[in-house]
């Protein structure tokens, strides 16, 4: 893997106006004009995942990049990132649905997902090999 860590946040700006616009969109529609049944309530989980990636994207970009390791995050872990809020924002709602939801279980779930994504990391900065330098 080369050192991909020369890019801003332009680079992310197509996918963060095109999750963040559709997945708003997506859920006033959902909210407001379509009963609750099977269908509208699995549009709703749908767009909410979209809605909040989209929102966490600035986020996940500034944490990259404020607290930056030896092996920088490539673009795609900063929108895997990004989609593990939005996982996590689905699921928090679906347990809420459910009147199943406590804070108890927010936190687990929270250290689940962070847990896996600092496994990924760990996983990934253990096959990266930086460039050798140029003479």
């Amino acid at each position: 893997m080369e050192n991909n860590n020369n890019y801003s946040f332009k680079d992310f700006l197509p996918v963060f106006l095109i999750l963040s616009i559709t997945g708003l969109v997506g859920l006033v529609l959902v909210i407001f004009v379509f009963l609750p049944y099977l269908g509208p309530r699995w549009l709703f989980f749908f767009f909410g995942v979209m809605a909040i990636s989209g929102i966490a994207i600035p986020i996940a970009y500034y944490l990259n990049r404020r607290f930056a390791s030896d092996s920088p995050a490539e673009k795609n872990v900063i929108i895997r990132q990004a989609l593990w809020f939005g996982i996590y924002g689905a699921t928090i709602s679906w347990l809420q649905m459910g009147r199943v939801l406590n804070s108890g279980m927010a936190f687990i779930l929270a250290a689940a997902f962070i847990l896996i994504e600092v496994l990924l990391r760990l996983w990934e900065r253990s096959h990266w090999k930086p460039k050798e330098p140029q003479s």
